[in-house]
């Protein structure tokens, strides 16, 4: 069983990291609700960079033993499901 000082410690890694991943999730909504321009470069590598420094932050959190591997897909895996929905209204669009 784990210490209650490693519970919290995870605890805390994951909630700050899923923090992060809302502050890109809030980008994608801004995107979505001006979607003036359909394909803005500029947004979608402020995106993709968002994205690479989360999936670096979670990659250290597992190596360091702060959360599980699969704890950190799954915030990868939402955000990308939420990137995809994205695109794909942009390019309905």
């Amino acid at each position: 069983m784990a210490a209650p000082i490693e519970t919290d410690i995870h605890q805390k890694a994951l909630f700050l990291l899923r923090e992060d991943a809302k502050k890109i999730e809030q980008l994608i909504g801004v995107q979505l609700a001006n979607l003036t321009l359909p394909k803005c470069p500029l947004y979608e590598e402020v995106l993709d960079t968002q994205m690479f420094g989360l999936s670096r932050e979670i990659d250290f959190a597992v190596r360091v033993g702060l959360i599980y591997r699969e704890d950190g897909q799954q915030i990868l895996h939402e955000l990308e499901q939420k990137l995809a929905d994205l695109y794909t209204i942009l390019l309905e669009s």
